[in-house]
């Protein structure tokens, strides 16, 4: 074991490739990433990193750099529970959410990294291994791309690798989601695992008026179809509107995935590493899932999350997300027929080209 010596935390804002879209965050030009390096009393290095979708990385950057280094320096760097807490609970007056979150989140990931690389193990292996294969999905984030362009985007997924497709719901009118639907599942052929993310925009009448009318399609599950404060609600939805639901990732806490959980109200858990509080807490909500039977998925951070779910006997599907950083990291993640494969490189294997990250710093 060896003591934390040092921290370093990044800011950079990247660019899209195309101008994306949802129902509820509008046009996305760039999103923002902001990384968290580690550094114990041996010289090791483990890097974690969260995002946003544009705003409040400055915040989140912020907590990192000036909160978080005094709550942790010295202690040791394995004991990764240990320094969960510390900083939950140093930060907790202030925090329980938002940026603070994301930031724990960020430092989580790196603790974990570093804890992996020196027990020179990959992540998922340390974790516990299952299967390092995990099936996985395209998310698409398209909402307004017409329907030739969406076909289009999913015949791109298709070469690429990919046997699993998400787009987006939630257009003004519910009719013209209902043709989207129905042309990608003419394309893509009965029995083919397509998803719907509705990022939250329907009030719960709505929502089940809509998961009603898509029933016809063989969905895997509706995604986010209300807001995540309404529990209750997305009981209703699931219990009305006859389909599958995901929900989770605007949820920032294990103890929010208990309350969901315990009321019946989603189908899909779905945590994103960046946000719920980092690996540990990523792990506790798969095996709180898999207590109640309930397969786990993932949201954002593919290149990390495949690690988490290739140790979780429940997983579902990893989503490949729409904010990519392979223009920027040495080994993006590999797919071979519909399923990703998590690394055997030491820790969550993410290697980050700083150099070219540099030229992007906020």
């Amino acid at each position: 074991m060896a003591a934390i010596k040092s921290t370093e935390t990044g800011l950079y804002r990247i660019p899209l490739a195309a101008t994306l879209s949802d129902s509820t965050h509008g046009e996305i030009r760039a999103f923002e990433l902001v990384t968290c390096r580690v550094r114990d009393c041996d010289g090791a290095e483990g890097v974690g990193y969260t995002y946003t979708v544009g705003r409040n990385g400055g915040a989140i950057a912020d907590i990192l750099r000036r909160e978080i280094p005094q709550l942790i320096e010295g202690c040791e760097a394995d004991d990764t529970e240990a320094i969960w807490h510390r900083v939950w609970w140093g930060l907790h007056y202030g925090g329980r959410g938002g940026p603070t979150v994301l930031a724990q989140s960020a430092l989580d990931i790196a603790l974990w990294d570093l804890k992996a690389r020196r027990a020179n193990l990959p992540l998922f292996r340390l974790l516990g291994g299952f299967d390092a294969r995990v099936p996985c999905y395209a998310g698409g984030i398209d909402l307004d791309l017409p329907v030739e362009a969406l076909v289009k985007q999913t015949d791109d997924n298709l070469a690429k690798g990919f046997r699993a497709i998400k787009m987006k719901v939630g257009r003004p009118d519910l009719k013209s989601d209902i043709a989207r639907v129905e042309a990608m599942r003419n394309h893509l052929g009965d029995g083919f695992p397509l998803m719907v993310d509705a990022n939250m925009k329907w009030t719960v009448e709505e929502a089940i008026r809509a998961a009603r009318a898509l029933q016809p399609y063989d969905l895997t599950w509706l995604e986010e179809p209300t807001v995540p404060d309404d529990v209750a609600g997305h009981a209703r939805i699931l219990s009305a509107g006859g389909m599958p639901v995901a929900a989770g990732e605007n949820l920032r806490t294990l103890w929010e995935f208990k309350a969901y959980i315990a009321a019946g109200a989603l189908s899909y858990p779905e945590p994103d590493v960046t946000n719920c509080g980092g690996v540990s807490v990523f792990m506790k909500i798969a095996r709180l899932a898999e207590a109640f039977n309930l397969p786990v998925t993932s949201h954002g951070a593919h290149d990390i999350t495949v690690h988490l779910l290739a140790a979780c006997p429940n997983r579902s599907y990893l989503e490949a997300h729409g904010f990519g950083l392979d223009h920027y990291i040495e080994h993006p993640m590999t797919l071979d027929k519909g399923m990703a494969l998590a690394p055997s490189r030491l820790g969550h294997g993410v290697t980050f080209d700083w150099t070219a990250l540099s030229r992007l710093a906020a």
